[in-house]
């Protein structure tokens, strides 16, 4: 083991830069691991850019990433269920474990939630850190590091889709062709949609969404919300049932109130502004449900399962590949929009 950690870390906003950390030693119930793969999400560039996200801001310097795999390296007292060796794929938010919400199950709605690279809670695209060991999911031989990063993502899909209540025969409208809107594609094609709708200001984007599944694509070239939901329902043939709004702009909240079905929901997964103007009167009376989601309580259990069997393929999402030293382009290519999914290879003998 090396006596440093290389780490991305921002710095301010703004500025990123590699640092050497200390190695961290695993407490009781942790392990300390050696990771491997980190994808960079939109909220990283979001932190990096403007120096908060929600109500998150950046208060110190903080360790970006938050989608990770890695190995396990060293295991702390009382952890019974990993071994040193083991390839894990890595949760990153941390409840108290102890509040109504999280003795409910939902515990990303715990008030004391530490979420990895929510400033100002150092993340994970360094060569060592320590996680709770109950938040590291041993990935099966068939699942590689990769995949085992994206299921941040995928879990983000699971939980939306289950919040729209997505079952067999359902018509669906995915918002926006980033990764998160390509992930929901695939977890409401696996929930039985029989149709999936998807639209994007970017045409390779959607090139990729009708390559993993997608029945139709709209290339949206309007400003007017009311329009691109007259090209949404005209390519599905009908309003759909359930949409998933992923882009987190106001035009596509807009949209996808239009768009759906009266008596059906509308899921918000993407985050924009704080404050957008939405047709609330639209929505009331056609009783249109909007539902807020955010994180993944319970869902990396069914996000892995779905990849180890092949219910979900996530690989054609990994678009470029870098190692922790180039971190830096990394963040450029992601900012420039090039590609889908930018991952950081931060194990040094595979990067």
């Amino acid at each position: 083991m090396s006596e440093t950690n290389l780490s991305a870390v921002v710095v301010e906003k703004g500025k990123l830069k590699l640092e050497e950390r200390p190695i961290p030693k695993p407490g009781k119930h942790e392990v300390q691991l050696a990771m491997h793969s980190v994808g960079i999400c939109g909220s990283d560039m979001s932190i990096l850019k403007n120096g908060f996200i929600g109500q998150f801001v950046l208060t110190e310097p903080m360790v970006s990433g938050h989608e990770a795999s890695g190995t396990v390296s060293q295991v702390g007292e009382g952890v019974t269920h990993l071994i040193v060796g083991d390839r894990v794929a890595i949760e990153p938010g941390m409840p108290c474990r102890y509040c109504t919400n999280c003795k409910a199950g939902r515990y990303y709605l715990c008030s004391d939630l530490k979420f990895c690279s929510a400033p100002s809670v150092q993340g994970l695209m360094c060569r060592y850190k320590v996680h709770p060991a109950d938040l590291c999911y041993k990935l099966p031989d068939n699942v590689s590091y990769e995949e085992g990063a994206l299921m941040e993502p995928l879990s983000v899909a699971v939980h939306a889709c289950k919040r729209a209540g997505i079952t067999i025969g359902n018509k669906v409208f995915v918002s926006g062709a980033g990764t998160i809107g390509l992930v929901c594609l695939l977890v409401a094609k696996a929930m039985g949609a029989a149709q999936v709708v998807i639209a994007d200001v970017n045409p390779k984007r959607l090139e990729t969404a009708k390559q993993m599944g997608a029945d139709v694509t709209v290339h949206v070239t309007s400003r007017d919300s009311q329009e691109v939901a007259d090209q949404v329902i005209g390519a599905l043939g009908d309003n759909p049932d359930v949409t998933m709004e992923c882009s987190g702009a106001q035009a596509g909240v807009q949209t996808g109130i239009y768009a759906t079905k009266s008596g059906g929901v509308m899921v918000q997964v993407g985050l924009g502004a704080d404050m957008v103007t939405i047709p609330l009167v639209n929505a009331a009376l056609r009783e249109i449900d909007i539902r807020g989601t955010f994180a993944y309580p319970n869902c990396y259990p069914t996000a892995l399962s779905m990849i180890a069997s092949g219910q979900v393929d996530v690989k054609p999402l990994v678009t470029h590949r870098f190692s922790l030293e180039q971190t830096l382009e990394a963040f450029e290519v992601a900012k420039r929009g090039e590609g889908i999914k930018v991952m950081v290879k931060c194990d040094k003998n595979n990067a």
